[in-house]
């Protein structure tokens, strides 16, 4: 962002136009959606605090009763900031004076969080964050509630959750990351006269995660030009999973499908499925049919050297491949060896697919505690040589050339069992028609997601979920 605001302003864009667009969308913002009302406006040091004067100057403007408070001392302010104070006409009260005032409803009844921005270098104080937060009045925080780093979403020291969170030209990473798009509340992007042309310069390289375009069918082609995805099964006691990610793979467009295991698991398959195909050869002869081209690996597998073979016969086969759950957790003792295991054959596509848990398992030393969850899974993905699906409420998808997508549409229900099974199988069957690791992966998620909002929070299973599909 601070790329974008230098280059609007090589493009004769004055930065102070840029302040002043940005405070009026926020007051603006908050005019829309709120009638008028005791405001405080607390404003910090920096840029962030120079928007919160616009706002306060357009909302006395438009008859609201406003206060401002600043963090900070007025001749302190440099730049654009001072020059937007200097059009402030009222009083400016320093925030420890207002920290020592118990706020009421009949003085305050709305805040406007100016004091911090995404761009935070330092923790944000506490008695801050309380003071907002006991006010118990609607909040809206230009860019980013103070205390959130708007480039990991995580929280610096403290911060105050915020009803309306109004940011410009483009969402930052803490929009959508959690905890950080649980803070922000409701997020608007505002324009603020920044050109569309500066993201040709900034070049991005992480985007929300949206509506996929699908391949579309072809009116001549067969079955097999559809591709054909492969599941492998655990035991016979632990079916269940592959069964789900089997389903999931037919009712993404797979032309086949076809579950591998023992005549044990296979016979408890068979009672239960019709248009999915079983096959207890052993996993590396069935995969020399080429034309077998996506395989799954991990939902109920079972954790140990049994199912390492089957991950190492999968790669070698060149087929693509979705490593999950016990796949991953298998490689525990040694990831090195899946690693090298992928890069023997970096052409064909490899997603894993692990949550929190395995992810730690598999990658553990790799990442630091500060860093945030894009940040990550792009380590991941570069150590591994696989598109990496780092599951959540804020799902990551990342491929090792370091390209990512931060899913939001998944609904809480989705926190249900067998919900990842599905989705593995989304992602084969998708695979097996489009061998695209990365897009075929964020599509997958994205609609995993949507197939959860149009089932409805009410009853979702993983059942129900492949029938949404």
């Amino acid at each position: 962002m601070y790329r974008a605001d230098g280059l609007a302003v090589a493009a004769g864009v004055p930065s102070l136009t840029l302040m002043e667009n940005a405070g009026r969308a926020v007051a603006e913002e908050i005019v829309r959606r709120y009638g008028a009302r005791q405001t405080l406006v607390l404003c910090g040091p920096g840029n962030n605090g120079g928007d919160g004067f616009v706002c306060a100057r357009y909302l006395r403007k438009w008859g609201w009763p406003v206060r401002v408070a600043l963090f900070g001392e007025v001749g302190k302010l440099k730049g654009d900031a001072a020059a937007m104070a200097a059009k402030w006409n009222g009083e400016v009260e320093p925030v420890s004076l207002t920290l020592r005032r118990a706020p009421r409803q009949e003085e305050v009844g709305l805040i406007v969080d100016a004091l911090f921005g995404a761009g935070l270098s330092k923790d944000f104080p506490a008695e801050l964050a309380v003071f907002i937060e006991q006010a118990r009045c609607p909040v809206v925080a230009i860019d980013v509630p103070s205390g959130l780093d708007g480039l990991t979403g995580l929280v610096r020291g403290a911060c105050a959750p915020a009803d309306v969170t109004v940011t410009f030209f483009r969402k930052k990473p803490g929009h959508v990351l959690m905890p950080g798009r649980a803070l922000c509340g409701e997020t608007v992007v505002a324009d603020i006269g920044i050109p569309q042309s500066v993201l040709e310069d900034i070049a991005p390289s992480a985007w929300i995660n949206c509506r996929p375009e699908q391949p579309a069918a072809s009116a001549t082609g067969h079955k097999y030009t559809r591709g054909h995805a492969v599941i492998v099964s655990g035991g016979p006691l632990a079916t269940g999973a592959a069964r789900l990610s089997a389903q999931a793979a037919a009712k993404s467009g797979a032309g086949l499908v076809t579950l591998s295991g023992s005549p044990e698991a296979l016979a408890v398959h068979a009672a239960q499925v019709t248009a999915i195909m079983l096959s207890d050869a052993d996993l590396a002869v069935l995969l020399m049919d080429k034309r077998m081209n996506a395989v799954c690996i991990g939902p109920a597998a079972g954790i140990g050297e049994a199912t390492r073979a089957k991950v190492h016969a999968a790669l070698a086969s060149g087929a693509s491949v979705v490593l999950d759950a016990d796949a991953l957790t298998s490689f525990e003792p040694d990831p090195h060896e899946l690693f090298g295991a992928i890069a023997a054959q970096p052409r064909r596509a490899v997603v894993m697919t692990p949550h929190e848990g395995e992810f730690i398992r598999l990658f553990k030393g790799l990442t630091k505690q500060s860093d945030s969850k894009l940040e990550r899974t792009r380590k991941a993905a570069a150590r591994s040589g696989a598109v990496i699906v780092l599951k959540g409420p804020d799902t990551v998808i990342t491929s090792p050339d370091g390209m990512a997508k931060i899913n939001t549409n998944a609904p809480p229900s989705l926190a249900t069992a067998g919900s990842g099974d599905v989705l593995a199988g989304m992602i084969t069957g998708l695979l097996a028609q489009w061998p695209d690791g990365f897009h075929t992966a964020s599509a997958a998620v994205w609609l995993h997601g949507d197939a959860a909002n149009r089932h409805g929070s009410r009853g979702l299973t993983a059942d129900t979920l492949v029938g949404t599909l």
